[in-house]
């Protein structure tokens, strides 16, 4: 707002013909944040070479299995027939795409004094991450109804991974269900987490670091308001910006991302979401950056222009590496 004036004394600041002072821009954009993305570090990109140069499918094999007896054979015995052992495969598609279209026109750019182009196209791939993230964590989990764009119904994570009973030799753990999500809170967060080791440790997954928990905001303050001895001990000074990493707590690498597929139980009225846990070995990720255009001189308009088509696949290849807490948060 400029100085005030007296009566009769004309505005020079003002819109209309006698306007010649002129606004100010800033010259930095208003800082904008990106939702946390987290597929990089809870998928295997093991497959796309096998794509990178030609093709829109692989065929993953997986590994059989072979059974073995106990205390079958006698001396002198018949052994059995020999066993056939089936070597299921997976198809991994590349089928599903983004893509961005912008420009500016010369006079703006020629007038304006930062370099839009190089920020819309850093917002361009910012939004391509989280587009990406959204869409693999609500085909995973088989719920996206949050989302009108995207609706799956059936989830890919293993059966005995979820659910009341879940765990596939004893089937102990209940890790909730629509219509009685786990009702998580500071209390008792860290035995769900317990819980979801328990889970994926009836399969034999692995205890390394790559292993992950991935959980919504409000758990992550849960989290870090609990019986934890030393809540600091959770950050990461060696974090990448926009991971949404936590840090490590039991085996799990630990995760908070916005983009989790979440609903309004139908039974209880409570926000609730679709938490993945697991280990990359599960999820494979493959991607195309099939064409990115810079037009510089357009036929019809004065601008500059980029459009670029990026193509993408994802698929579960072991289902006993995943599994889902559907969780209640409940701050207390």
């Amino acid at each position: 707002m400029g100085f005030g004036r007296a009566p009769g004394y004309p505005d020079y600041s003002a819109a209309g013909t006698s306007a010649f002072i002129p606004e100010k821009w800033s010259t930095k954009l208003v800082e904008k944040f990106y939702d946390a993305t987290v597929l990089t570090h809870i998928s295997n990109t093991n497959y796309e070479g096998e794509i990178k140069g030609l093709g829109d499918k692989v065929w993953i094999r997986t590994r059989g299995t072979v059974p073995v007896y106990l205390n079958v054979y006698q001396k002198g015995g018949l052994l059995k027939p020999p066993d056939r052992i089936e070597s299921p495969r997976v198809q991994l598609l590349v089928d599903q795409n983004t893509y961005f279209y912008f420009g500016v026109d010369d006079i703006d750019k020629y007038q304006s004094d930062i370099a839009l182009m190089s920020q819309w196209a850093e917002d361009a791939t910012e939004g391509e991450k989280v587009a990406i993230d959204t869409d693999v964590l609500a085909y995973v989990l088989g719920y996206g109804g949050y989302n009108p764009l995207i609706q799956y119904s059936t989830s890919l994570v293993d059966s005995l991974n979820q659910g009341a009973t879940a765990g596939r030799i004893y089937g102990l753990y209940n890790l909730g269900t629509p219509g009685a999500p786990a009702q998580v809170t500071t209390a008792n967060i860290i035995k769900y987490l317990a819980m979801a080791e328990a889970v994926l440790g009836e399969y034999n997954v692995p205890d390394d670091q790559s292993k992950f928990f991935i959980m919504p905001r409000v758990m992550a303050m849960l989290l870090k308001t609990s019986d934890i001895k030393d809540a600091s001990m959770m950050g990461d000074a060696t974090s990448t910006l926009r991971s949404g990493r936590l840090g490590r707590l039991l085996n799990w690498t630990l995760y908070a991302s916005n983009l989790l597929p979440h609903r309004i139980d139908a039974t209880t009225g409570q926000l609730s979401f679709y938490c993945l846990f697991g280990h990359p070995l599960g999820l494979t990720f493959a991607d195309q950056f099939v064409e990115t255009n810079y037009i510089d001189k357009p036929e019809t308009t004065f601008g500059k222009f980029i459009k670029s088509l990026h193509v993408f696949g994802r698929e579960v290849i072991k289902p006993s590496a995943l599994g889902c807490l559907y969780a209640a948060p409940t701050i207390t």
